[in-house]
């Protein structure tokens, strides 16, 4: 571990003179808000930024707020946050227990869920739930402000379709429909500072608190370049009444759909039959969940 390079050190006031300073930066500049990746990759060499932006006093980027029925969250909140709010337990309960497994106690009060977005890792905890509750991100640059679906925001390892100069500064989740229910579990081999070695994120939506399943996704982790949805397996679902073997076929179409690679924290073959078994579960929890169980 090699101590940190040297760098510039900005502190805007408001987010649109973050964004002008980094249209004048060129490229040179990272935006840090927990900095528990950056600052890390900076000691270990592998990043260099000649500026860094901190976001952490710019008002309005660090709240949770009830909007429509739905949910607003800066990217600067913290991701301990998640876990401690009664609006997130409430109302998006999948987000809160993914946040849980996140790193340690001295990580989730430091990290961001910007951060977690942004830094685009496949095995990253939040974008799973996240993407299962159809989120967005709203990015911001000096000229314009953009929505972005969740599940079209991530490129690859490390890359996503932020533009240079645009910031993240919200997640946006609208009101989910009655009867709808969500799980997340993540596969690791110790209960902390653990990567997931395969993580599902399940949500179904019935007709109805004895229906058939109207809507349903099912987000895969830890198995593919970035978190992808199990399409195939998530059409399996609609319009079927919810049954332990309904679920069991879900999960074994899933279990086809993934693409993981072998590594010291397991080979392909067994991720992905554990990816057959999470989603399996998942999808019982969230019934569970949508008949208010």
């Amino acid at each position: 571990m090699h101590l940190l390079p040297k760098f510039d050190y900005y502190e805007p006031r408001d987010i649109g003179e973050a964004c002008k300073l980094l249209s004048q930066l060129k490229g040179s500049a990272r935006i840090i808000a927990g900095g528990t990746d950056l600052l890390v990759n900076m000691k270990k060499g592998l990043l260099a930024p000649r500026s860094l932006v901190g976001i952490g006093k710019i008002p309005g980027i660090s709240e949770i707020e009830p909007v429509n029925g739905g949910i607003s969250i800066g990217a600067h909140l913290i991701i301990q946050k998640l876990v401690e709010f009664d609006l997130i337990r409430k109302k998006l309960s999948v987000l809160s227990r993914a946040a849980s497994v996140l790193g340690s106690p001295l990580v989730r009060n430091r990290a961001t869920i910007g951060g977690n977005i942004v830094n685009a890792r496949p095995a990253a905890d939040l974008p799973p739930p996240l993407i299962a509750m159809g989120a967005r991100v709203r990015l911001k640059s000096r000229r314009q402000e953009r929505e972005v679906p969740l599940d079209r925001f991530f490129r690859g390892p490390g890359e996503t379709v932020i533009k240079p100069g645009e910031i993240l500064t919200h997640i946006v989740i609208d009101a989910l429909p009655p009867f709808t229910g969500g799980d997340y579990i993540k596969l690791m081999h110790r209960r902390s500072l653990e990567i997931a070695i395969v993580a599902v994120a399940s949500r179904i939506t019935l007709d109805g608190p004895d229906g058939v399943i109207r809507d349903g996704r099912i987000i895969l982790s830890s198995v593919a370049p970035k978190a992808i949805r199990a399409v195939r397996a998530e059409k399996a679902l609609i319009g079927e009444r919810p049954s332990e073997g309904l679920f069991e076929h879900a999960g074994q179409i899933a279990a086809t759909e993934c693409t993981p690679i072998d590594d010291i924290r397991g080979g392909a073959g067994y991720r992905c039959s554990m990816v057959g078994v999470l989603t399996k579960r998942t999808l019982s929890g969230a019934l569970r969940e949508a008949k208010g169980q």
